[in-house]
């Protein structure tokens, strides 16, 4: 059974915060912002209001604010002067702190103010791949390492999935003007990681190319509707947690919908791609590292 991480090291903090474990030593003995727990043997061990402390001053302190001055502040004043600040310069740093204190804070204001800045000086497919991405795999490591809650997950990506459908809301008004290619996107079975594919959906519109969005747990046999309604169809899947058997899925794929046309073709993105057996991959069945990559093709 897996369990929610109570307590820290100070390497842990490190790579939590970005804020070096001789900085915070320094901050503990000097400006007294931590009062570590310690071990028998005299190690630090932090709990979860310490490491949330830690991410607002590290937040304030990138954004200009002096470390003798946080200090003073009580945590209320800390959390407040967080939700007013703004980010100006090295945006992207700036940004991915912004949303990992908007997650632990479950600050929706913050995350909002942080996205509207970034999208004055950033077009949302360079917001999504510069920043929402790197932020997205660290909060896949914060997962695996059991440092945060469920809630914690959903809040922050349905944030991110409600900018996703905002914007792909705005272009489909646009009628489609690359007719000879069909893209089906989709999530295998039990599959519900589903921002990737949000995304990709999002730029092949942008691209000007007939997309039809089916979402996740879909069976595969669903999927022959959709073989004859272009000169070429493009079924594109996120394998991130599912199938069980990506080799075996991949079998069963190309028996029941490529049968031998040279019109239909799969490319699949996420980290079970990893899993699937290379000899199933030829010029109809593709992997793609990643949405840069995929976009390269296209």
């Amino acid at each position: 059974m897996s369990y929610i991480r109570k307590e820290f090291s100070i390497k842990d903090l490190e790579t939590l915060s970005g804020v070096k474990a001789h900085t915070i030593r320094i901050w503990e003995k000097r400006y007294q912002i931590l009062d570590p727990n310690r071990t028998e043997s005299n190690i630090r061990i932090y709990d979860t209001s310490a490491l949330q402390k830690l991410l607002n001053i590290a937040f304030l302190n990138e954004n200009g604010y002096k470390i003798s001055r946080i200090s003073k502040l009580s945590e209320k004043e800390v959390t407040d002067l967080v939700q007013s600040t703004s980010s100006s310069n090295n945006y992207e740093n700036r940004a991915l702190k912004s949303f990992l204190v908007s997650m632990f804070n479950f600050d929706q204001v913050l995350f909002l103010k942080t996205y509207d800045e970034l999208l004055e000086t950033r077009t949302f497919s360079e917001v999504f791949k510069d920043v929402f991405i790197p932020f997205l795999n660290q909060l896949g490591i914060l997962w695996q390492t059991n440092t945060i809650t469920p809630s914690h997950e959903h809040f922050i990506s349905n944030l991110i999935r409600q900018k996703v459908y905002s914007n792909i809301e705005r272009l489909q008004y646009e009628e489609a003007f690359h007719k000879d290619r069909l893209f089906v996107l989709f999530l295998p079975e039990n599959e519900i990681h589903d921002l990737g594919i949000l995304f990709a959906n999002y730029e092949l519109i942008s691209l000007g190319y007939k997309v039809i969005f089916l979402g996740h747990t879909i069976p595969l046999e669903n999927l022959h509707t959709f073989t004859h309604m272009a000169k070429e169809v493009y079924f594109i899947s996120y394998f991130t947690a599912k199938p069980e058997l990506p080799s075996e899925y991949i079998k069963d794929f190309t028996k029941e919908i490529l049968q031998d046309s040279d019109t239909i073709k799969l490319w699949i993105l996420g980290r079970k791609t990893t899993e699937i057996d290379a000899n199933l991959l030829n010029k109809n069945i593709s992997v793609f590292k990643n949405l840069s990559s995929l976009s390269l093709q296209l």
